[in-house]
């Protein structure tokens, strides 16, 4: 779905969302890639038809061809963003990805981590997952490997990037970090601002 700006905003010169550069590829692929390996195929080859990404004011969109087609109807000056937000490149131009992507990167994730339900709340408010925390993780998983994070439910809380490998954490005392924080569900709350503009 896309949204449009219902009162004027005062930014540069207001452009069309449009495609990556090769640099841009680049940079996003190598960070989604950590998370999902070979799934991002599968995100641009969907059953329900041709998806890409498109940059605007440095967020990276995941939408639809026919989405494409639709906003171009639209003023320019009117178009806020479209699909599916995946993150933002910083000003330093390293990419960042969002919680906004969590059901794509949950559908594709070949390494997980499971939280014991008395380690959710402290995940939900940014922290990172402890052994004592730890439920369950992928066998396998290496070191510095993105990562989703879900409850023992199975219901995806966020993601992140593990602190050591799977063999690595059945040596680690309680408190030893098993998995560093990217992102989490609870920034819908946190920082509600940032995520959608």
């Amino acid at each position: 779905s896309f949204r449009l700006c219902r009162t004027v905003r005062h930014r540069a010169a207001s452009s069309m969302p449009r495609p990556l550069t090769e640099e841009e590829l680049k940079i996003f692929f190598e960070k989604l890639s950590k998370y999902i390996g070979r799934g991002i195929k599968d995100l641009l080859q969907p059953p329900n038809g041709p998806h890409c990404f498109r940059l605007h004011r440095d967020r990276v969109f995941y939408v639809s061809d026919q989405q494409m087609r639709a906003a171009a109807a639209l003023p320019r000056d009117k178009v806020v963003g479209m699909g599916v937000s995946f993150g933002k490149f910083t000003k330093t131009k390293q990419f960042r990805l969002h919680v906004t992507c969590l059901d794509y990167i949950a559908q594709h994730a070949p390494y997980k981590v499971w939280v014991k339900p008395s380690a959710e709340q402290s995940f939900l408010y940014g922290n990172h997952v402890l052994k004592a925390g730890l439920g369950r993780i992928t066998e396998d998983t290496p070191q510095n490997q993105g990562v989703l994070i879900l409850s023992m439910a199975d219901v995806p809380l966020g993601f992140g990037v593990t602190a050591k490998s799977t063999a690595e954490c059945r040596k680690l005392d309680p408190q030893a970090i098993v998995a560093l924080h990217q992102a989490d569900v609870g920034e819908y709350l946190r920082d509600e601002g940032a995520l959608a503009g």
